[in-house]
C-alpha cells in the first residue's frame, strides 16, 4: 500500500488504492468524482497525480468523513470541492461546479472501517450501542425505526435478499417477538439465540446486521440509479472506475456494465436487431481487480473487494 494511504491519525485505510489510481489515469488538468470520499485517501492520490492543476469533486453522506478529508486534503486547497451528498446526487453537484463532464468518477461502496470503528454509529455487532446505521445520522430511518416497524414478512425479505440470510424467516420472527430492539448488542445476542452455539470467524449476526445496513441506506437502490447517471456525465475516454465488497453489488455493476458495452441486447435466436442498443462503454478489464495478499494481510477488511474498470466511448 502506497504512504499516502498511512498518514499519521487517518482510521481508513483506502482499498485496492494503486489499482484504483492506475484505472482512472489521473492527468494534469483533468476534472475527477470521488463519489464516496471518506477519509479522502483515493482522492488524495487522485490529485497528487493530477497535478498541479487537475480538481476535485468529493461526495459522502457522512459528515464526519467529510471533515476528516477536508483537514487530509487542505494541502489542494483550490483544487478539491466538497460536498455534503450522496453520489445518487452526482450529476447536480458537478452542474453546481459548472462542470459539463468529468475525466473520472471513483466509488468505493459500502462500510468504511472509520464508521465500522465507530461504536457509537451503530455498525458493529461487537459492542453494545444504539442501533443506528445511517451513513447520514441526520436524515432517514436508523435501523432501530426499521427493526422496530416493519412487518414479519419485510424484515424476512431483506434478510435474505440483502443479507443472503439462510435463517431470514426464524431471526425476523424473533425480532417481531422481542420488540423494542434499540441496541446493536440486542440485535446481535438475539441472532445468537436463533443460531445456537456456533464455531467458525464469522459471527451469525454479520449477514443480518449487513442486510439491515443495505436497507437502511438504500445502497442497492442508490447505486442501480447512479450507474446511468455516472455514465452520462463521463467524457469520451473517461474512467469509471466502482469498488464492491460483496456479491449483490458486484453483481449490479457487472450487468451494468455488460450491458453498455454491446451493441446488441436482443436474443442470440434473433436474426436482425430490432433494439438499436449501441455500445456506450468498453470493458477495460473482463474480470474484476482483486487485492493482493499482501495487501489482505495489511488490511484483512480488503479480502472481498472487487475493482470494476470501464471507460466511456
Amino acid at each position: 500500500m502506497s504512504d499516502s494511504s498511512r498518514d499519521a491519525g487517518i482510521p481508513h485505510q483506502p482499498v485496492l488504492y494503486q489499482p484504483s489510481i492506475d484505472a482512472l489515469q489521473p492527468h494534469d488538468g483533468g476534472r475527477y468524482v470521488d463519489a464516496t470520499l471518506g477519509a479522502g485517501g483515493h482522492a488524495r492520490g487522485i490529485l497528487q497525480y493530477s497535478s498541479p492543476t487537475g480538481q476535485l469533486l468529493g461526495l459522502d453522506r457522512d459528515e464526519s468523513a467529510l471533515s476528516i478529508a477536508r483537514q487530509r486534503l487542505s494541502e489542494f486547497s483550490g483544487r478539491t470541492f466538497f460536498r455534503h451528498s450522496s453520489y445518487v446526487q452526482m450529476k447536480t453537484e458537478v452542474e453546481k461546479l459548472g462542470w459539463s463532464s468529468v475525466d473520472g468518477i471513483l466509488m468505493d461502496l459500502g462500510l468504511s472501517s472509520m464508521q465500522l470503528d465507530t461504536p457509537e454509529r451503530g455498525f458493529s455487532f461487537r459492542t453494545d450501542n444504539p442501533l443506528d446505521m445511517r451513513f447520514d445520522p441526520t436524515t432517514g430511518l436508523s435501523a432501530a425505526d426499521l427493526v422496530n416497524t416493519y412487518r414479519e414478512d419485510e424484515l424476512s425479505r431483506i434478510l435474505w435478499e440483502y443479507g443472503e440470510e439462510p435463517k431470514s424467516r426464524r431471526i425476523a420472527s424473533a425480532i417481531v417477538q422481542n420488540r423494542p430492539i434499540t441496541t446493536t448488542g440486542q440485535l446481535a445476542a438475539l441472532v445468537s439465540r436463533v443460531y445456537g452455539p456456533q464455531r467458525g470467524e464469522h459471527h451469525p449476526a454479520t449477514r443480518t446486521f449487513q442486510a439491515i445496513r443495505i436497507a437502511v441506506n438504500d445502497e442497492l437502490g442508490g447505486l442501480q440509479n447512479t450507474l446511468p447517471i455516472a455514465l452520462s456525465i463521463l467524457k469520451p475516454g473517461g474512467r469509471l472506475a466502482i469498488i464492491t465488497f460483496h456479491s449483490l453489488e458486484d453483481r449490479i455493476v457487472k450487468q451494468f456494465f455488460q450491458k453498455e458495452s454491446k451493441d446488441c441486447l436482443c436474443p442470440p435466436s434473433q436474426p436482425i436487431c430490432t433494439c438499436g442498443h449501441k455500445a456506450s462503454i468498453r470493458l477495460v478489464q473482463r474480470k474484476p481487480v482483486n487485492p493482493t495478499n499482501d495487501e489482505i494481510k495489511e488490511n484483512p477488511r480488503a479480502r472481498s473487494a472487487r475493482l470494476r474498470i470501464a471507460e466511456k466511448l
